[in-house]
């Protein structure tokens, strides 16, 4: 076990709202974060006040990332292991962070990175799998965490007397990519770095099918990363490509060629509008209750039909619905079986 620095020991305020609650089941990822481009010249108790003043700030519920830990190797409770974490979209359930407390071209200490593996050990444990180690930038398209803490990253976060190596993860020195870092539109779909999809990850995975993952070290997807830039060079090589064509980002001809197809985007069916209350209750009948039933039951809310659902309310439909609402929060003070507003949009979301 380690020791934690709780929340009450070091003077955190309220939440400002309370974060949703993650179970340990679903985190499969440790991202390693830094402050940004300043040095931070702040120590003890005082750094985690900043972070939680500059994160209340920007209107979040509190220090977003589930850990900090200091240069003297002292580890900070921020949202702990079990609430869902503001550090990196898209990866803030399945994603436990921790914030190295430097910034801009500081190292951090061999204390810190020590401590940094024991979190990450002791993440793992609780959890019962190996997580993936990944630096912000592998999820967002941020230098964060800066030069030092991603070739950590990229080294396995060793402990002890680590000393990176010159050109890690694919980074020139003073840490600008010698990948491209622009993105294309194809059919409606973003490529590039940053871009984020299941499409990214249909491209990754065809790359590995094919032969051209070497540069994955975890994924491929759902975010695109360095690696999937240059994993596609390889491929647009392969095909004979050079120069810009070459480049790691996809034009419509070797994508073809490697998917076999374009993808496309997929337009979103428009939610219906909420038709009001009053087409909902005893003696009624009409289209919006077969609607709402057959979503219920799509949700996986439909227990208590035994024929329909719909066009005619039931008791069914009340007890149905009324399941819906009593399992989401915002709804369960209202739980009355007939959909307002607020319920017919959670549903039909």
């Amino acid at each position: 076990m380690i020791e934690i620095i709780s929340r009450a020991t070091w003077g955190a305020r309220p939440w400002n709202g309370t974060p949703a609650s993650v179970p340990l089941s679903a985190r499969t990822e440790f991202f390693v974060h830094y402050d940004g481009g300043h040095e931070i010249t702040r120590t003890g108790y005082a750094i985690m006040r900043a972070i939680e003043a500059v994160h209340i700030g920007q209107g979040w519920s509190g220090v977003g990332y589930n850990f900090v830990i200091d240069q003297a190797g002292t580890l900070y409770e921020g949202r702990g292991w079990r609430l869902q974490g503001a550090h990196c979209p898209g990866h803030n359930v399945s994603g436990l962070s921790v914030q190295f407390a430097i910034g801009g071209d500081q190292k951090p200490s061999a204390a810190a990175l020590a401590t940094g593996r024991a979190l990450y050990e002791e993440a793992c444990r609780r959890t019962g799998r190996r997580l993936a180690q990944k630096g912000h930038r592998d999820g967002f398209a941020t230098a964060c965490p800066g030069k030092h803490l991603y070739a950590w990253v990229q080294a396995g976060m060793p402990s002890g007397d680590y000393k990176p190596a010159p050109n890690p993860g694919g980074s020139l020195p003073g840490g600008s990519s010698a990948a491209a870092r622009y993105q294309v539109t194809i059919n409606g779909l973003v490529y590039g770095y940053g871009a984020k999809g299941k499409h990214v990850t249909r491209v990754g995975e065809a790359l590995v099918k094919a032969g051209f993952g070497k540069h994955y070290t975890s994924g491929p997807g759902p975010v695109w990363t360095d690696a999937d830039t240059e994993n596609y060079a390889a491929f647009q090589k392969s095909l004979g490509h050079t120069g810009k064509a070459a480049d790691g980002v996809p034009g419509e001809a070797s994508l073809k060629k490697l998917l076999g197809t374009l993808p496309s985007k997929v337009t979103a069916k428009p939610k219906p509008p909420f038709p009001g209350r009053d087409k909902f209750g005893p003696g009624k009948s009409n289209t919006s209750i077969t609607l709402l039933g057959q979503q219920l039951v799509r949700k996986g809310y439909g227990k208590h039909y035994t024929s329909g659902p719909g066009p005619k309310w039931s008791d069914a439909d009340r007890k149905n619905l009324r399941d819906f609402q009593l399992a989401h929060r915002d709804l369960a003070g209202d739980a009355d079986g007939i959909p307002g507003p607020k319920t017919w949009q959670l549903l039909f979301s």
